[in-house]
């Protein structure tokens, strides 16, 4: 047989083995992928189980440093509390002290004023007359002396200060009683000379007619000790 005549074979024949070539590379590959397809996802199963279990604490702590913890918490909102309270109670005094018509501050204001625009204390102090509290031995002055008492079930104040003019000085005495209807009324309020104490300028004096029986045997007035 001539090369001629078996050359249509071997192209054939070569033809095949392509092609056998071709269908049986892509094996290993097909295989590779059936095997990473069938394999239980573990991971993917295990990260899914971890994020459900959301209730399970983190806190790795041991219980006495968290019970350490909780108290110290439960100690700073107490300290907290108290701050508020006194915060709240100064407040509370503050704007007494300042606004109350009854309050000790305004009290000694309107007495104040009523004993420097008495025509008797001028000519007696020499105006302009100022007041001031107590003073010192190193003559700094404090705040005005005051008390406050219930006496029969009536509540009462009594105060003292002292009023300076260019001439003279003298001491102011005042006592008030509250009233059935809330407020206060003077029980007497006068201005002791300190040049002449046994003579002293008479503003108000209310005592024999709120307590006759009482002030019936000492119409005058007592200085405030």
């Amino acid at each position: 047989m001539s090369l001629l005549a078996l050359r249509p074979l071997l192209v054939r024949q070569r033809s095949l083995s392509l092609s056998l070539l071709r269908y049986t590379r892509p094996l290993p590959s097909l295989v590779c992928r059936y095997s990473t397809g069938n394999a239980p996802n573990h991971s993917s199963k295990s990260l899914s189980a971890g994020s459900d279990r959301t209730d399970v604490s983190t806190d790795v702590r041991p219980i006495g440093e968290r019970v350490k913890e909780n108290t110290k918490t439960a100690s700073y909102m107490g300290v907290i509390l108290l701050g508020v309270g006194v915060t709240g109670m100064l407040f509370y005094v503050i704007f007494w002290e300042l606004f109350s018509s009854d309050s000790p501050n305004n009290i000694y204001s309107e007495a104040l004023e009523r004993v420097k625009e008495e025509p008797r204390v001028k000519d007696a102090l020499g105006a302009p007359i100022k007041g001031y509290g107590e003073e010192t031995r190193r003559g700094r002055r404090t705040r005005v002396a005051h008390t406050q008492y219930v006496k029969d079930g009536v509540e009462y104040i009594r105060m003292q200060f002292h009023v300076q003019g260019f001439r003279n000085r003298g001491t102011v005495h005042l006592e008030k009683r509250k009233t059935d209807s809330g407020g206060y009324e003077y029980r007497y309020l006068f201005v002791q000379l300190d040049y002449n104490p046994h003579s002293p300028i008479i503003l108000e004096d209310n005592r024999l007619q709120q307590d006759a029986m009482r002030s019936a045997g000492s119409p005058m007035p007592q200085p405030f000790l």
